[in-house]
């Protein structure tokens, strides 16, 4: 089900300025790539070889090219539905399927044509007569006056576009070359490299765009994220003192993960080692060799912390009996979907979670959620967004700091996605906030950072 939007130890909150500035410098270091608009679709490169020489190049980067469907077969249309969410408004076009739903704006709407037949002359349908249709999202369904009775066959012709992501490279002789990503109707990767070649820039083209703006660079100006000295005692240590005793000693450590689908993650291939859950566990277990470590999984999509609240005894995702009666001693909470929470209503909604969990004996990290698409961030573009907007993630780090706990700052991997070149939209797989394994990697990535590495006796 598609999250609503309602939807280390940590940094704290005095240190997260000085790190974002340093961070920035460093990113503004001598020699980095400069990618400079020259044209519609044409880029200047200026950057540094092997041998610290200066070199520069002008490449043309194609748009992306639009493609023909023909007589997409609905053995029937379901009625539409205006008041529902654009991907789920009716049947979805297969030529913009991303998991799960569709991805906006990929559809060229004027070219979108139904016919009762496969043939080019078939009788045409109706837009607000036989038929609605979400040309955003790509969905269409049927109207209670018009002539499409249930079941009946309708053939959808229509062009759309796609989502890619192309390189500019530095080749091992020491050229600035562009190599074309794979067009995707979701989450597109940059090119494989060869060996010896390094990645200067990605250039994101997210469908059909009249042209290239800056808002489509995106520079590699750090390779990795930048991870913060390691604190001593460690997170962990400090504000989850039991964990890390059973992880040390070997003793039966039961792990909850709860959440909402992302925790579900069954969307990602081989998600029952890549989900971040999975990923977070095996790496715990290779940390701590002697550890002996259940993980348990709560998860359900589309709901927030207030459904699980709000559901009654006996329930499929009753509080009390999924979450409080697994008695874990550790629980790591990931919802993105208590995203329309603000800082007060953190405090108090979280407030009587943190009771419950200690009255059960249970230490807690809490994980700030990744981002999503950026219109329902409230973001414009996907390039220096390194400070997340939302309230809910500025009350998650005030709680945690108030309250003395762990917190696994996933967010602020994911604002410095940029700077690594990727756009944060196109690790969703379900172009909204499904994120695929890179994804789920960053969720495992801040909460390792919270456990200190064993040092030898």
């Amino acid at each position: 089900m598609i999250s609503q939007l309602l939807h280390k130890p940590s940094l704290r909150l005095r240190i997260l300025p000085a790190l974002f500035a340093s961070l920035s410098l460093a990113a503004q270091s001598p020699g980095q790539t400069i990618v400079t608009l020259t044209g519609d679709w044409q880029v200047q490169v200026s950057a540094q070889d092997q041998k610290g020489k200066p070199i520069t190049a002008t490449l043309k980067i194609a748009p992306v090219a639009l493609t023909t469907v023909t007589a997409e077969k609905f053995a029937g249309l379901p009625m539409f539905n205006p008041k529902a969410g654009g991907w789920v408004k009716g049947a979805a076009l297969a030529g913009v399927k991303a998991q799960e739903c569709t991805t906006p704006n990929l559809l060229e709407p004027e070219s979108l044509k139904l016919r009762t037949g496969s043939e080019p002359d078939a009788p045409l349908l109706t837009r607000g007569t036989d038929y609605e249709a979400d040309l955003s999202w790509a969905t269409i369904g049927r109207l209670t006056n018009g002539v499409l009775q249930e079941g009946q066959p309708v053939f959808a012709t229509y062009h759309h576009g796609l989502l890619r992501m192309d390189s500019i490279v530095l080749t091992r002789a020491g050229q600035i070359v562009l190599r074309a990503g794979e067009a995707k109707p979701a989450a597109p990767v940059p090119p494989t490299l060869a060996e010896g070649e390094r990645r200067l820039a990605n250039v994101y083209l997210p469908g059909r765009i009249p042209k290239l703006t800056p808002e489509h660079l995106f520079p590699i100006l750090e390779s990795r994220f930048s991870e913060p000295p390691p604190e001593k005692p460690s997170p962990a240590e400090t504000f989850a003192p039991r964990t890390m005793a059973k992880l040390r000693n070997g003793q039966p450590l039961r792990i909850l993960a709860w959440g909402d689908s992302v925790t579900v993650g069954t969307f990602v291939p081989d998600w029952e080692h890549q989900r971040w859950q999975e990923q977070f566990v095996t790496r715990l277990r290779a940390r701590f060799p002697k550890a002996h470590i259940e993980l348990i999984t709560e998860a359900w999509g589309g709901r927030n912390t207030g459904s699980y609240l709000a559901e009654p005894p006996g329930s499929e995702h009753n509080y009390a009996e999924k979450v409080l009666a697994q008695k874990p001693d550790l629980i790591v909470s990931e919802f993105v979907n208590d995203g329309g929470l603000n800082e007060a209503q953190v405090e108090e909604h979280y407030g009587k979670l943190l009771t419950d969990f200690k009255a059960i004996g249970a230490e807690w990290i809490i994980l700030t959620p990744h981002y999503i698409r950026p219109d329902w961030m409230g973001l414009t573009k996907e390039r220096e967004i390194d400070e997340d907007p939302r309230a809910y993630v500025k009350g998650l780090r005030q709680f945690t700091a108030k309250h003395g706990l762990a917190l696994a700052d996933a967010s602020l991997r994911y604002g410095r996605l940029w700077r690594q070149g990727i756009p944060h939209s196109t690790l969703m797989l379900n172009s909204i906030n499904h994120p695929d394994a890179r994804g789920m990697s960053l969720f495992a990535d801040s909460l390792m950072v919270l456990f200190p590495q064993p040092t030898n006796p």
